[in-house]
């Protein structure tokens, strides 16, 4: 619950999507040119979180309870079987057999859900992600608001994980009061506006029904985070968090050090202001650094025993595999398989 009330930190600090090739978003009345090829926001800091990015018309309806993993789970499962109109007019099969989709639900997966953290653990074959939660709990966490940076060469920094490590246990340890229906609303209309406005000088965000200046916020956040970094870097015996906590208080004060402003200032200083030429200078850079990387013999032949240990299980799988697709997607669809009684086996699919 904190994570989704606070994550607006991350999109601020480490957003790198201020602009989209032109032919990706044509039509859309927020973007402004950027040259002949480009489509961006001035302040924007990830657009890929924001209305154009991993966002759905259809979940605007949805309203996913973090409470607790029963009403996670009732959330879901409620959207995983609801028919949404437009997905039944599309039909699940064309005339000549194809499939369109798998279902006609709001929901036709559980990883179909958007939201910035979502609970899972390693789910035994078959098996619905949702009825693995439900029996045997959460076994980790995916943080999904993270951009690739395309100014280093993994697409993550080291102190960007520092900061990751320090901000999750703050949500944490953190008070966390209940989440509720109206807040669920006020935090998207919050991600939506540091999305597509983040760097805006004066931001502000909802917090409880009342305006505050995002910035402040941010500062507030920052300075609870103070503790967790230095204990961090008492039991490591550096002082690494607390750089990268300095980084990024730095950051709140000087938004043109962001990811998403340097980037966006690469595009700008090019001619024509390309940002298919950005990304594909950062990709070669990229590529070349990589290649000079010595791979140890040992790491590439236990790669290689690997690579041909998985390509001989999938081989066995295709071959005991006597199941028609459609029988497969009718069982494993089915909404028994998401109430299955606790303890109870996962029929085979």
């Amino acid at each position: 619950r904190n994570f989704r009330r606070r994550s607006f930190l991350l999109l601020y600090l480490f957003g790198a999507s201020p602009a989209v090739a032109r032919g990706f978003a044509d039509n859309a009345p927020d973007l402004v040119p950027l040259g002949s090829d480009t489509l961006h926001m001035p302040h924007a800091t990830s657009l890929r979180m924001g209305r154009l990015g991993y966002q759905s018309d259809a979940q605007t309806s949805l309203c996913v309870s973090y409470n607790s993993l029963d009403s996670y789970a009732a959330s879901l499962s409620d959207a995983l079987v609801r028919p949404y109109p437009a997905y039944q007019a599309l039909g699940i099969r064309a005339a000549d057999g194809s499939y369109r989709q798998l279902n006609d639900s709001l929901l036709q997966i559980e990883n179909e859900f958007y939201g910035t953290i979502r609970p899972k653990r390693v789910i035994f074959p078959g098996e619905r992600p949702l009825h693995a939660l439900r029996e045997r709990g959460v076994e980790y966490i995916e943080v999904r608001c993270m951009d690739l940076d395309p100014l280093v060469p993994a697409d993550i920094a080291p102190a960007t994980m520092r900061m990751i490590d320090i901000f999750l246990l703050h949500c944490l340890l953190d008070d966390s009061p209940l989440d509720s229906p109206n807040e669920i609303a006020e935090l998207a209309r919050n991600q939506q506006r540091v999305a597509a406005r983040g760097r805006e000088p004066g931001l502000k965000l909802e917090r409880g029904g009342v305006e505050v200046l995002m910035a402040d916020w941010l500062r507030e956040i920052l300075g609870e985070c103070g503790p967790i970094a230095a204990w961090l870097d008492a039991h490591e015996g550096t002082d690494a968090h607390a750089l990268a906590l300095a980084a990024a208080r730095a950051a709140v004060l000087a938004p043109d050090t962001l990811p998403s402003a340097r980037v966006l200032a690469e595009m700008q200083a090019r001619p024509g202001g390309s940002h298919a030429a950005v990304v594909r200078a950062h990709s070669l850079r990229t590529r070349a650094h990589m290649l000079e990387l010595e791979l140890p013999p040992q790491v590439a032949a236990h790669m290689g025993d690997l690579a041909r240990e998985s390509l001989a299980k999938q081989a066995l799988i295709e071959a005991a595999d006597t199941m028609p697709f459609e029988t497969y997607r009718q069982q494993y669809l089915a909404p028994e398989r998401l109430r299955l009684p606790r303890g109870a086996p996962v029929p085979a699919a």
